[in-house]
């Protein structure tokens, strides 16, 4: 008994890919293995994108590119990753400036002693949002799944 449509499958699965690229990516760039990736927002690549770009390309093919369901799919997923580039990675900026804001204070209120700043104990997530190449990335990661998929038996 099959539970999802293909389509679902192969976003879900680009989506469980790109998270799990993530750790690589991560090594590549610090050198450092690390598992967190794979359970936080933002990085290379983009799972958002991978997801929505995978599913778009499956509809497309499956469909054809004249569809109501290839629209929705291709909709849905440009908004899906200008939020991921845009609206989120300018919520991490800020985070990653009121963190930095929580240590100036610090700082100053130790060559004043009558003010007293009582530091946060958790700082802001600041890695919330992709860069265009992270979203880019997803995207083609999604590209070649949705084509994959269409091609595949089954």
């Amino acid at each position: 008994m099959r539970i999802m449509n293909k389509g679902m499958n192969l976003a879900l699965s680009a989506i469980v890919l790109a998270q799990g690229l993530k750790i690589l990516t991560h090594k590549a760039t610090s050198g450092n293995w690390d598992w967190r990736p794979l359970f936080q927002t933002g990085g290379m690549p983009s799972s958002h994108s991978a997801g929505v770009s995978a599913l778009a390309t499956y509809t497309a093919l499956k469909t054809g590119k004249h569809s109501i369901e290839t629209a929705l799919a291709v909709v849905f997923g440009v908004i899906v990753m200008y939020d991921a580039q845009g609206i989120r990675r300018h919520t991490g900026e800020i985070a990653r400036l009121v963190n930095d804001l929580d240590e100036d204070i610090e700082l100053l209120s130790g060559h004043y002693p009558d003010l007293f700043h009582a530091r946060r104990d958790v700082e802001l997530n600041e890695l919330l949002g992709h860069q265009p190449a992270e979203v880019g990335g997803g995207a083609l990661l999604g590209i070649a799944l949705g084509f994959f998929g269409y091609f595949s038996k089954k």
